[in-house]
């Protein structure tokens, strides 16, 4: 397997570069050394992520030169919160970072969002490389520079766009990923999919066999494609000011669900597949999107192991949960709606109403099945 290369140009940023490649752990330091040369370095990680790489990333880090400040907080979504960032301010500045010293994020999401809003601050702005070690990191979170935390009122409420000086995404760390963290960087693979790529959403279902076995070639080709679409998106928009928005397909929905689960009952890929299934929904009650093509979509992620419906949905809290949402605009949503397989658009005229007859169809009582007559398309592979 050889190494694919794909450059992020924002022009607001240095142009930084993509390294997709199986064992790259292995030689991190140097690689690292190339990008941002210090005398120390930075790193942030959960304990869960430390267990299974940490002894050879700090191996290869001090055999490169560095000198290694650590900063190892609990996982989980609960715990990307402003207290767990004062305590990496603590830790770092402790081992007195310079301001070349480059922060590395070595974890899935919530690790590379907070590594990143660590970084993006301490000492006005340091270095971020980032290091996914799971399948959603690796296709979404670690490229674009949003970083942030959490707040009790909604999903990434605190936050910065701070690009980052490199990305080394290792396909061989994904062999050790529990399932559902495999599913859920399929959620948001399909998101790009159904936004950006019908081709890529025909992949995806004619080789999710091979994908979930964890089979290195496909999952670098899985990879590549959606760091592609990636790095387009946020080439044109690092701001997120217009065509950015897209990639938040599913997040309206998603994000409230999460926050009104206290970021603990649902996984954020779990989420955001059910808000791609909502969103599909009021895209389709609104006429602009084939209900067969939205069967599609249901059937694909039930396929994955993700999930399509919720059991026991407040709908009201959820609701209340959307008006903190931050992509709000003039006092209005914007929501994300598929037009096509490929290609959605920005809406920001949804209704109280149709808002809430899409959650309804999130209610596993209630959820609709995908027509028959899908069942000959390819997602039922």
């Amino acid at each position: 397997m050889s190494v694919l290369e794909i450059d992020v140009d924002t022009k607001i940023a240095p142009c930084y570069r993509v390294h997709i490649d199986t064992n790259l752990l292995e030689r991190i330091g140097p690689a690292v050394r190339q990008a941002a040369p210090a005398p120390v370095c930075g790193l942030v990680t959960d304990r869960h992520v430390a267990r299974y790489y940490l002894r050879g990333v700090r191996q290869s880090l001090a055999q490169a030169g560095y000198r290694v400040a650590e900063f190892i907080f609990p996982p989980g979504e609960r715990y990307k919160k402003l207290a767990t960032v004062a305590q990496a301010y603590d830790a770092l500045l402790a081992a007195r970072l310079e301001r070349t010293s480059p922060i590395l994020a070595l974890g899935g999401g919530v690790v590379g969002d907070l590594a990143g809003f660590v970084a993006a601050t301490l000492l006005r702005g340091l270095p971020l490389i980032q290091i996914p070690t799971t399948l959603l990191a690796a296709v979404d979170a670690s490229i674009g520079g949003k970083v942030g935390v959490d707040h009790t009122r909604g999903k990434n409420l605190i936050g910065a766009f701070h690009q980052p000086r490199a990305v080394f995404a290792d396909v061989a760390v994904l062999a050790s990923l529990p399932e559902v963290e495999l599913q859920c960087g399929l959620a948001e693979c399909v998101k790009h999919a159904v936004i950006r790529d019908q081709a890529l959403f025909e992949f995806i279902a004619d080789h999710l066999p091979a994908i979930l076995r964890r089979d290195p070639p496909t999952l670098l080709e899985l990879i590549a494609r959606n760091v592609r679409i990636k790095a387009a998106v946020v080439t044109e928009d690092p701001f997120e000011q217009g065509v950015r928005a897209l990639l938040n397909f599913g997040h309206t929905f998603g994000h409230a669900l999460e926050t009104v689960g206290g970021y603990g009952e649902l996984r954020h890929g779990q989420a955001v597949a059910l808000g791609m299934v909502a969103a599909a929904r009021l895209a389709v009650s609104r006429r602009l999107f084939p209900a067969a093509d939205a069967g599609r979509l249901q059937i694909l992620l039930k396929r994955i192991g993700l999930p399509i419906c919720q059991r026991r949905l407040d709908i009201s809290a959820v609701l209340a949960a959307m008006q903190t949402d931050k992509k709000i605009h003039r006092g209005a949503l914007r929501f994300i709606l598929p037009v096509a397989l490929g290609r959605a658009e920005i809406f920001a005229d949804v209704t109280a109403a149709e808002i809430r007859a899409a959650l309804a169809t999130l209610d596993c009582a209630k959820a609709p099945r995908p027509s028959l007559r899908t069942r000959k398309n390819r997602a039922y592979r």
